[in-house]
């Protein structure tokens, strides 16, 4: 749906042409205008790979920079359609530097931040498809701020820091299991300086006071407790926290069940 929508909106912007150069003008089989026709056709009927090669003949055949990178446009997308995202990756970085005064330039920039989110796998094995994503969407949102592209890319970015902050979690609740205190400490507390607007910073607000008692640092596991207590006084993290201040506590290992948000399986949201 996402996909269909996107290319409905992309096409009606990128096929306004000028009165002076229709889009669809009449010609021979080589003609540019052809090309794009038939590009388009091909994509209407979801064949992107014709499409996409459609759409990049016509590019090369254009006499005029406009109609050259409308066509490129449309062969990134047509790429992306078919999955192909190293090379839409290849073609929008090269119309971002071809076409740079283009006005579907914002959305090439878009298309890019989208193809890096949807490589996001899994974020325990490798971050580097996460943190590109990340870039690209920032990029967006501090050039574009007031479109609703940059709502959508928002909203994603915010399930980007969850993920990072997960990373973080995770890591330290290894560093727990085999009692190693200090790297534990330093994982949760970027959590608590990064990531202190997502779902896990309530968690990592506790660990720091659990570890932190547990260690002697009595004054510094207050200090989170209080931290904890004052933005999360409902929480039942906090709860916990003050059972740990007790003189009676023990340190017990809890084993806290798997995150089972899989933010990688949420639809796209529609953009209006």
């Amino acid at each position: 749906m996402f996909r269909f929508i996107f290319i409905c909106g992309l096409f009606i912007f990128l096929s306004a042409c000028s009165k002076e150069e229709p889009l669809y003008k009449p010609s021979v089989k080589s003609d540019p205008y052809l090309l794009y026709k038939e590009g388009y056709e091909a994509l209407v009927e979801n064949n992107y790979f014709a499409a996409s090669k459609k759409f990049a003949e016509a590019e090369l055949n254009f006499n005029t920079i406009e109609l050259a990178a409308k066509s490129a446009m449309m062969t990134s997308y047509s790429l992306y359609g078919i999955n192909f995202y190293d090379d839409a990756v290849d073609n929008l970085e090269r119309f971002i530097k071809t076409y740079p005064a283009n006005k579907n330039i914002m959305y090439a920039h878009y298309l890019l931040a989208i193809i890096y989110y949807e490589q996001i796998s899994d974020e325990k094995k490798d971050l580097k498809p996460l943190l590109n994503a990340k870039e690209k969407i920032n990029f967006f949102i501090k050039n574009y701020p007031d479109t609703d592209y940059a709502i959508d890319l928002k909203f994603k970015n915010d399930l980007i820091q969850n993920q990072l902050a997960a990373k973080e979690l995770y890591i330290a609740r290894y560093y727990i299991s085999v009692k190693k205190w200090v790297p534990a400490i330093n994982r949760l507390k970027i959590i608590v300086e990064k990531f202190d607007e997502t779902a896990f910073i309530e968690e990592a607000l506790y660990r720091l006071v659990e570890i932190n008692y547990h260690i002697g640092l009595e004054e510094e596991a207050k200090k989170y407790a209080a931290i904890l207590g004052y933005n999360y006084n409902s929480s039942e993290w906090f709860k916990q926290s003050y059972k740990i201040l007790n003189k009676n506590y023990k340190f017990v290992e809890k084993k806290v069940p798997k995150n089972n948000d899989n933010f990688l399986k949420k639809i796209i949201k529609k953009i209006k």
